[in-house]
């Protein structure tokens, strides 16, 4: 039986260290106390916990990510998520409408 991968503690590192902030600060930022945020942030890069889907989002809002950036397969799709969340409403309908037209 294969492994399932789980994209959640590369992404969760990758986007925190883009940002410059340490798992400490990062862990205070989302409401973790302040005692025990380094260390559990660290299982969460490290694939030892996953964090809920509730403090998922308060990282992914810390961090300027969209929520599905972290369960993306491939870094193509999770930086395509990161790009596609910049866009105005406008333009990801018009995405979508040009993206249709391919599909058609």
């Amino acid at each position: 039986m294969q492994a399932v991968f789980n994209p959640i503690p590369s992404r969760l590192k990758n986007a925190r260290v883009s940002k410059g902030i340490s798992q400490k600060e990062l862990g205070k930022r989302i409401g973790l106390d302040e005692s025990s945020a380094s260390s559990r942030m660290n299982h969460y890069e490290k694939g030892r916990h996953a964090p809920d889907i509730q403090i998922l989002k308060r990282i992914s809002v810390e961090l300027g990510v969209p929520l599905a950036y972290f369960f993306c397969d491939s870094e193509l799709s999770a930086e395509l998520s990161c790009l596609i969340e910049n866009l105005t409403e406008q333009e990801k309908y018009n995405l979508l409408e040009t993206l249709k037209k391919r599909k058609a």
